[in-house]
């Protein structure tokens, strides 16, 4: 299958969630088109999308959600599974959930979503940024669990397994040869 990996990252750790996906999906024989969600106008060239983000204060990045709401239609029509990065950690668990997810689920049939921890580099961030997460009290480091991205991408592998193959286009009917009889 050709298959769409949108991932919307401020900082590169989303980003790199993404590339683990990436490597699995690509190791079960898919081909693998991983771009920024701003460069994404449609997604009818693909057999199926994940669309992941980053979370901050409890919302996916706006490239993210611009994408979900231009490409609505067509991630409706296709497999589609979504992913969130945020920090997780406690007490910050809540502001990491996004707020958008459930009615994005529901608006394009996504098969899933699933959270994953981030990663939290203050020196990377801006002041905004560093004043939200002091709020916070998240703890700084590397959260991310890269067997559980990884173990997920397999579970997403399996399940495109079970999905029927794309049937493949016609020629335009000039191309086509005429039926013999």
């Amino acid at each position: 299958m050709r298959i769409l990996l949108a991932v919307a990252s401020r900082h590169h750790g989303t980003w790199e969630i993404g590339a683990v996906v990436a490597d699995v999906l690509r190791a079960h024989g898919h081909d693998i088109e991983q771009r920024a969600p701003e460069d994404v106008d449609d997604v009818d060239a693909y057999d199926a999308v994940l669309l992941g983000s980053a979370v901050y204060t409890a919302h996916w990045l706006p490239a993210a959600r611009e994408m979900a709401r231009r490409c609505a239609d067509g991630l409706a029509a296709r497999p589609v599974w979504l992913f969130s990065s945020g920090l997780a950690t406690q007490p910050a668990n809540a502001a990491n959930s996004p707020l958008e997810i459930r009615a994005l689920v529901e608006r394009v049939g996504a098969r899933g979503h699933r959270s994953f921890r981030g990663r939290l580099d203050r020196a990377v961030l801006s002041f905004a940024e560093r004043a939200v997460i002091a709020g916070g009290r998240a703890r700084e480091g590397d959260h991310r669990d890269m067997a559980a991205v990884a173990a997920w991408a397999g579970e997403v592998a399996e399940a495109l397994a079970r999905v029927p193959a794309p049937a493949p286009a016609l020629a335009p009917a000039a191309d086509r040869a005429p039926l013999a009889g």
